[in-house]
């Protein structure tokens, strides 16, 4: 076991935005912005200017922190507005419309467990709400604070606790620190050979603790899809005390304890710091796509290969719509994007032979593979390394895919510049529920939109994560807006899909936490005695009822 030295690759300096997803320099210009909303007819003339937050109204803190906390503690109005929401496209839109709710009165960066626990005390004895805040790319009000319960609000940001503190090689395991952001944490594995290999699209702008606190997926489609199956050990501070688990490769005394917290929100306690596992960053790497004029063919071809003992990085089948509009097909066709990759051996026979379950099922290969042989690194550009070296149509239909699936954020932050509804919702359903879901959620959220706004929908869908016994549907909305009242249109949308979702016994969530937005069918889809367990956990670790109010339970 060693200690890790912290070795970071230097990156430009860029500015965050606080508004809208990433970097503020990659979002869409005006003339793209006004391209994108010429598709969609019934969008406004010209976009909504970029906010900014000398324009908000941002009042004095109404408290100030002890002279014991000052040096962790900011009342920057730039800083808090940042602090104020998520990334959804209801939190994008309230920005551009200078409506961000409730901002901050203060904003921490505490740099250990002691400064965390400190600040839960001051909170605590002073009835201020304390909302756990990594990197900021919720998409669920997970980070925002709602209501007037308590008389302050602070936004506990954990990026400054952002080491890899230990590394044991021989376990294949890492202690590191809750707020380390994607890149940082695996920029600190890297010289030792490893990777978390944990990539969820928002890989740059969170954190270890926030796909720790909502049980985030990752980028690849089977096996460890979720950060749940990495993690070993888990620190938390509550405003109870603090507790650390067991080091441990499986165990069988009572319920677990770390499962206490994973997905929990901030609700019942901040996590600091987790042992997780890690693995050798892969050498061999191999993709190809498969057409297929039929979707549900496609669909029986996904549940074969996510029953066999292949185990693909990527697994990810897009419908006609969601190909054409990655640009990964222009000839109505489904697109199946598949990826292996391995740090021990090729993969070439493995691609071959998922290719020829897809084949069986009318699957039609979209020209040469790629594939690299070589120490490739780790990325979310996911497996296959590159693509259309060769010219090849299917390296073309993969890069294609890769290239939309880290833009697409940006450019939903460009149609909701000019009134339009852009965003998307996932779900989770056993097989036989999968093929009628989909075809129900299409249907009647399209008809929904329809209604709402007088303008036909477009209503894709996408499988990003699949199992033997089921699969995760990701469905994509665009539709024109009303301008003005955009996030109501898309809270009943949502409250559509969640009807749906709930008769179709489908998860209210796969991936992206419950939060606020989520509550309804998080309330309706666990168990009655679960809630009251929870319910009663939550008054013994937060006595004063300060974590993250109204998420996951009141």
């Amino acid at each position: 076991m060693t200690g890790a030295t912290r070795t970071t690759t230097p990156r430009p300096a860029r500015t965050r935005s606080w508004w809208g997803w990433g970097w503020a320099d990659a979002h869409p210009d005006d003339a793209e912005c006004v391209a994108m909303g010429a598709l969609l007819p019934g969008t406004l003339a010209r976009p909504l200017p970029v906010p900014r937050t000398a324009d908000l109204r941002i009042g004095r803190p109404a408290v100030e922190a002890p002279r014991s906390l000052a040096r962790t503690v900011t009342d920057d109005p730039a800083v808090r507005a940042a602090h104020a929401m998520g990334k959804a496209y209801r939190d994008v839109v309230r920005a551009l419309r200078g409506r961000p709710g409730r901002i901050p009165d203060l904003v921490a960066h505490p740099a250990d467990d002691r400064e965390v626990a400190d600040l839960l005390e001051w909170a605590g004895e002073h009835g201020v709400a304390v909302v756990p805040f990594g990197g900021g790319s919720s998409v669920s009000g997970g980070v925002e604070y709602r209501g007037d319960a308590h008389r302050a609000v602070l936004s506990l940001d954990l990026t400054a606790m952002d080491r890899v503190l230990e590394v044991d090689a021989a376990g294949r395991a890492a202690r590191i620190q809750a707020g380390a952001l994607g890149p940082a944490l695996e920029d600190q594995l890297r010289p030792h050979g490893l990777t978390l290999r944990h990539f969820p699209q928002s890989f740059e702008f969170s954190t270890l603790g926030g796909w720790l606190a909502t049980r985030a997926g990752g980028h690849y489609a089977t096996g460890r899809t979720h950060i749940d199956d990495f993690v070993q050990s888990l620190r938390v501070v509550t405003p109870a005390g603090a507790g650390t688990s067991w080091r441990l490769p499986a165990s069988g005394a009572g319920p677990s304890p770390d499962r206490l917290f994973l997905g929990s929100e901030g609700a019942l306690g901040v996590i600091t710091e987790a042992w997780m596992r890690v693995q050798e960053r892969p050498r061999h790497k191999a993709s190809a796509a498969v057409s297929f004029t039929s979707f549900e063919a496609a669909l029986e071809a996904v549940r074969t290969i996510a029953g066999s003992d292949l185990a693909p990085a990527n697994c990810r089948l897009l419908d006609a719509g969601e190909a054409a509009l990655a640009g990964a097909s222009r000839d109505g066709s489904a697109v199946l994007v598949l990826g292996f990759e391995s740090s021990g051996s090729p993969v070439e026979a493995r691609l071959a032979q998922a290719v020829d379950l897809a084949r069986a099922h009318g699957g039609r290969e979209d020209g040469s593979r790629d594939g690299v042989s070589r120490d490739g690194g780790s990325g979310i550009g996911g497996p296959g390394n590159g693509g259309g070296r060769d010219g090849g149509p299917g390296a073309g239909a993969v890069d294609a895919w890769r290239s939309a699936f880290l833009r697409m954020p940006y450019l939903r932050d460009g149609l909701a510049r000019m009134g339009a509804i852009a965003e998307t919702f996932e779900t989770a359903a056993t097989w036989d529920r999968v093929p009628v879901l989909i075809d129900a959620v299409r249907t009647e959220v399209g008809a929904a939109a329809l209604k709402a706004t007088g303008h036909p929908a477009t209503v894709n869908c996408r499988l990003t994560h699949v199992y033997p016994d089921g699969a995760a549907p990701y469905f994509t909305v665009l539709a024109a807006g009303r301008p003005g009242d955009e996030v109501a249109v898309w809270d009943h949308l949502k409250e559509v899909a969640g009807e749906v979702l709930h008769r179709h016994r489908a998860t209210i969530t796969h991936h992206h936490a419950v939060g606020r937005d989520h509550r309804p069918g998080y309330d309706r889809q666990r168990p009655d005695p679960f809630a009251l367990a929870l319910r009663a956990a939550k008054g013994a670790l937060d006595p004063h009822g300060i974590l993250n109010p109204g998420v996951l339970i009141d």
